[in-house]
């Protein structure tokens, strides 16, 4: 039997999740071929307001697969991040990926219990089923069984439910829709942005597999020494420690920042418009009652 808490499941969660393995797979499949697809693992925050708990996202964390740990100093520096921008977000478990809770993962959920006492675990598969309707994602709590005179915690399986705001419903929405139509162009401009800067990576990429493998030719004597070509690649090679210097550290933080402030006038914007919602609903119900008082109503 499960606690009896209610979770509510927000959807960047799950985009947080699928977007962490996606880079990960991606960056395997470049080294190695993509033989060892590892699991991604991380925090999931949120508020719990009596027995309802509301995840609302979620943020990276580094593991350690030798002693199957989480990094703890890093972890203690994303939660003091986290509390500056949301200081009524609280770590309410973690997450990974994978098909089913495994024996190692317990160790990591015992390792949060000093900063949440009943940590909460997200799980997402991210083998694609096609006959399976529901959501790949299960939540788990802990609990305390005694197994052959033992006591010992078990994952349990919690139900829960997805909530969404606007901002939200507008977001997935929009990701969802991020794939080309019939006549063979972007369905937005974000895609059609995304697959240019993907074109000329490719291309990059391939040329300077052409030049490395000249140079390695040279190298072995297949072909003659270009002095003039040679110069060249040293030119351009001189240059890279360029993007190091403290005129890109300040155009890259001014950036960041102008990044930072958009979020945060979006999240207020939206807070803003809630509590104009709960403004409007309480003059709604008060209205009558504060005319017949002869008080003025709330504005």
């Amino acid at each position: 039997m499960s606690s009896g808490l209610t979770f509510k499941l927000h959807p960047l969660v799950m985009v947080n999740i699928s977007d962490h393995h996606t880079r990960v797979k991606s960056q395997m499949y470049a080294t190695n071929g993509g033989d060892d697809i590892s699991r991604v693992f991380g925090c999931v925050i949120g508020i719990q307001r009596g027995r309802t708990v509301e995840i609302f996202n979620s943020f990276e964390l580094l593991y350690h697969p030798a002693s199957h740990s989480l990094d703890r100093p890093f972890l203690d520096k994303k939660q003091q991040l986290y509390k500056k921008v949301f200081p009524s977000f609280y770590i309410l478990g973690w997450y990974s990926t994978g098909g089913e809770a495994q024996e190692s993962d317990m160790q990591i959920h015992k390792s949060l219990m000093d900063i949440n006492e009943s940590p909460l675990y997200v799980l997402l598969n991210p083998a694609i089923n096609h006959a399976q309707k529901d959501l790949p994602v299960t939540i788990y709590e802990s609990e305390l069984h005694v197994i052959d005179g033992i006591p010992q915690l078990i994952f349990v399986r919690s139900n829960y439910t997805i909530e969404t705001v606007e901002a939200e419903r507008i977001s997935v929405d929009h990701v969802a829709h991020l794939k080309p139509s019939d006549g063979g162009s972007a369905a937005t401009q974000l895609a059609a942005h995304l697959t240019g800067i993907h074109s000329a990576i490719k291309m990059l990429n391939s040329r300077i597999r052409i030049l490395h493998h000249h140079l390695l030719a040279m190298q072995r004597g297949d072909i003659p020494c270009e002095n003039s070509l040679l110069r060249q690649v040293s030119s351009l090679l001189r240059r890279l420690p360029a993007i190091e210097s403290v005129k890109f550290q300040d155009d890259f933080l001014m950036e960041y920042n102008d990044t930072l402030l958009m979020t945060y006038l979006a999240m207020f914007t939206n807070c803003s418009s809630t509590m104009n919602e709960v403004v409007d609903k309480f003059n709604t119900a008060y209205d009558k009652q504060s005319r017949r008082g002869g008080r003025t109503a709330f504005i």
